[in-house]
């Protein structure tokens, strides 16, 4: 079992960064691939960024490629993910997940684990 919890979300006007941290408890974090999902009002929830065990390798999906960094720190157990360039349509509730796994996935369902959420609002 794997509890997650994300931080740092809140209220940004457009142009601004944010930086959320979803920290893990339980099992050995370095065993699991990790990505950062949002979910706006009236939408399905996507994928935004991924990260493998090690760090070493990551994927973005194209709405927020070079605007977003994904990392993590398996020493604290916990992943990052920079947001610049805040824009209104990066408003949503933003999640992350853990997936036992070498891998970096886009679809929700490869999941095992996922924190309870945290809000971003960009105003125009």
């Amino acid at each position: 079992q794997v509890q997650l919890i994300e931080s740092g979300g809140g209220l940004v006007q457009a142009g601004g960064s944010l930086r959320l941290s979803c920290a893990a408890s339980g099992r050995t974090f370095s065993r699991y691939a990790m990505g950062w999902f949002r979910q706006a009002p009236g939408k399905e929830r996507e994928f935004v960024a991924g990260i493998t065990r090690s760090g070493g390798s990551t994927d973005y999906a194209d709405s927020v490629k070079g605007r977003f960094t994904i990392s993590r720190d398996n020493a604290k157990a916990t992943v990052y993910l920079q947001m610049n360039s805040l824009r209104p349509e990066d408003t949503a509730v933003y999640y992350c997940a853990a997936r036992s796994g070498q891998s970096i996935l886009i679809l929700a369902k490869f999941y095992d684990y996922w924190g309870q959420g945290t809000q971003v609002t960009v105003s125009s």
